[in-house]
C-alpha cells in the first residue's frame, strides 16, 4: 500500500505525538503507511503525489483568518506551502481530510470565508448530517446524529459556493464539507477521543481557546465523554482511498 501523508504543525512533541498516534490508532494504520512532516520544524519537501494514497492535514495552533501582522514567519511560510498544495489538490481532485485546521486552509483556498463568528470551546458538541452527508461514502456508518470533540478559534462563516456541506451543528453550521469528489475537511476532530482531549487541554492551556484556571475543570469533564462514531470519518477515508 501507498502511505497516507500527514502534514502536521503542533510544536508541542507531546500534542504532536500522540496527534500521530491517534491518526494511526483509527485509521488503522502503521508506521510505514503514514508518513508525517511537521510542518512547523521543516519545509515541505517536494512531493510526488504518486507516492501516495492521500494527504491529511492535522489540526494547529495556527489561525488561517488572524491578520497578516499578527502571524509568524512560520505560519506564513507553512500557509504558502499548503496553499501550492492545494492548487496541485484540487486540480487533480486528490484524496484529502482536513481535520480542523483543514477547514481553515481548503475553505479559504477555495473562496469561503473563514473567521471568529462560530469558533467553539475545547469539549464535546453533536453534530448533524446533511442529506448530502448520509449519502457520503466517507461518513458511512456514521448515524444522522452524533457526538464529535472540537475546539477552535475559527470556522467557515460562509462555504465555498461549489463545496457541498455535509455536516453541521447548532452552534457552528459547517463542520464537515466537500470539495468536488474526493477533497474533504472536518471542523470536528475524527482523530480525538477523550484522552487525547485532556492532553491537549493540558498542553494548550494558556494557548487562549479557554481560561487557564478552568483547565483542570474541563479535562475532568472530559474524561466523562465517549467518543466513537467521528472515527468512521478516519477509517472510511483510509478504507476509501489506499492503493
Amino acid at each position: 500500500m501507498l502511505p497516507f501523508l500527514l502534514l502536521a504543525s503542533r510544536a508541542e512533541n507531546a500534542a504532536a505525538e500522540d496527534e500521530y498516534a491517534a491518526y494511526l490508532r483509527y485509521g488503522g494504520l502503521e508506521e510505514r503507511e503514514l508518513r508525517r512532516v511537521r510542518l512547523e520544524a521543516t519545509p515541505l519537501p517536494a512531493l510526488d503525489l504518486a507516492d501516495y494514497s492521500g494527504v491529511i492535514v492535522g489540526g494547529s495552533p495556527f489561525t488561517s483568518s488572524d491578520p497578516p501582522e499578527q502571524k509568524t514567519p512560520v505560519q506564513h511560510r507553512v500557509e504558502r506551502e499548503l496553499a501550492a498544495l492545494l492548487d496541485q489538490l484540487v486540480a487533480r481532485d486528490f484524496p484529502f481530510l482536513g481535520a480542523c485546521y483543514g477547514v481553515g486552509t481548503l475553505g479559504s483556498h477555495q473562496g469561503g470565508v473563514i473567521d471568529r463568528t462560530y469558533g467553539e470551546p475545547l469539549g464535546a458538541v453533536e453534530v448533524e448530517l446533511t442529506a448530502e452527508g448520509l449519502q457520503d461514502p466517507i461518513l458511512q456508518g456514521v448515524p444522522q446524529t452524533f457526538t464529535a470533540l472540537t475546539g477552535h478559534k475559527e470556522a467557515v462563516r460562509s462555504l465555498p459556493p461549489h463545496a457541498v456541506l455535509l455536516a453541521r451543528a447548532a452552534t457552528c453550521p459547517v463542520h464537515m464539507f466537500r470539495v468536488r469528489t474526493n477533497l474533504y475537511a472536518t471542523q470536528f476532530h475524527p482523530e480525538l477521543d477523550a484522552d487525547g482531549l485532556v492532553t491537549r487541554i493540558d498542553i494548550y492551556r494558556d494557548a487562549g481557546y479557554f481560561p487557564p484556571e478552568s483547565a483542570e475543570e474541563l479535562m475532568a469533564a472530559a474524561r466523562q465523554f465517549t467518543i466513537t462514531e467521528p472515527m468512521a470519518v478516519l477509517k472510511n477515508f483510509v478504507a476509501r482511498y489506499a492503493r
